[in-house]
């Protein structure tokens, strides 16, 4: 037998792993066992569905009972593709009118949550989110994104933080010109199911509800969900 690292014969038998016995090199310490089984786990296809299920209003434990796929195998498959998703996309043109809106949800043991959505008026897609509360703390790092686009001005729906932030005369309160932000919104609350009004599906917590949120973007934009990589053991 040799060491598949370093091609030495100085082999050592080393406990068990999964049923198998281990081995290791005495003179560079590689473990291995013989005659290892290919990777045998869910295939890119399967990992695939189940993600596009979470982001098609399905909840995690809902793929559960669909699938026979453990919930929590398919939070980490989330959590897994996050890694090379960013918060939003940039805007294919500098939008020269924004809309800024508020959609509240929960997390945990019911602890209120505003998702603040930043969206072009003439543009289909949402450019800009924070996850927070309902301060001005929270807003401003969106503001500090939709400020670079110098519009014209920016429809709010009055909300008393938005003129701690914008100029005097760059606010148009208005629901009329809402629209497109509250369509986007919409969109959120159609597609994941922990933002639905009327449901039993709640984050655990605010990380997995923004890994959520980056994975339903990266879908609507694309049409597709990137596969959770395969690790070998």
């Amino acid at each position: 037998m040799e060491c598949p690292e370093c091609q030495s014969n100085h082999i050592r038998k080393n406990g068990h792993r999964r049923g198998k016995q281990n081995h290791i090199c005495v003179d560079c310490g590689r473990q291995f066992v013989e005659s290892p089984q290919a990777y045998r786990g869910y295939s890119d296809d399967v990992r695939k569905l189940c993600l596009k299920m979470s982001v098609n209003g399905m909840g995690f434990r809902g793929i559960e009972r669909v699938t026979d796929i453990h919930h929590m195998t398919v939070i980490n498959w989330v959590r897994q593709v996050r890694e090379n998703l960013p918060d939003a996309y940039a805007p294919e043109e500098i939008p020269e009118v924004g809309e800024l809106d508020e959609l509240q949800t929960f997390v945990s043991s019911k602890k209120t949550i505003w998702i603040w959505t930043a969206v072009n008026h003439f543009k289909r897609g949402l450019l800009g989110w924070v996850v927070g509360d309902h301060s001005a703390e929270t807003f401003e790092p969106l503001w500090a994104m939709v400020s670079l686009w110098h519009g014209f001005f920016y429809v709010t729906d009055g909300y008393k933080v938005y003129p701690q932030s914008i100029a005097d005369g760059d606010q148009i309160v208005s629901k009329t010109y809402m629209t497109r932000v509250e369509g986007e919104n919409t969109r959120l609350r159609h597609y994941l199911a922990r933002l639905h009004r009327k449901t039993l599906c709640y984050s655990k917590s605010l990380d997995l509800l923004k890994h959520a949120i980056r994975l339903l973007i990266h879908s609507l934009k694309f049409g597709d969900v990137p596969a959770p990589a395969r690790f070998i053991p």
